[in-house]
């Protein structure tokens, strides 16, 4: 069964550059070691009328902030344990160029989870 990463973060609209910049190296290190898919997306149309809570309710999105929306897809949990553990050893996740730089986000406002697929079409 088909196994999905999946987090909701709050971003600073003045870091999107940067932050797209951190997300493509992500997808890089991850689709090298395994990952099947890999998405990371800004939110658009987040204030809906019909939502019960709206993602940025859910991270406490502040004023001049908008809403990243990202997922991993791998094969399995397993597969997905694996490739995480290849992603932390790999030396680009270790590069001054990365780790030197503070995250473009709050990471204490991100929401995270591991799903396994219910429904796939």
């Amino acid at each position: 069964m088909r196994y999905v990463d999946g987090f909701v973060i709050p971003l600073p609209k003045k870091n999107l550059r940067a932050y797209r910049r951190m997300a493509q190296m992500g997808a890089k290190v991850w689709r090298k070691h395994g990952a099947l898919e890999y998405f990371e997306c800004v939110g658009d149309d987040l204030d809906p009328k019909w939502a019960g809570i709206t993602f940025p309710r859910v991270v406490r999105a502040k004023p001049g902030e908008t809403v990243i929306f990202a997922f991993i897809v791998f094969r399995s949990r397993a597969h997905r344990d694996r490739v995480n553990a290849r992603v932390m050893k790999d030396p680009l996740m270790n590069d001054p160029a990365y780790t030197d730089k503070s995250m473009p986000f709050d990471t204490k406002r991100m929401a995270y989870g591991g799903f396994k697929v219910l429904v796939e079409a």
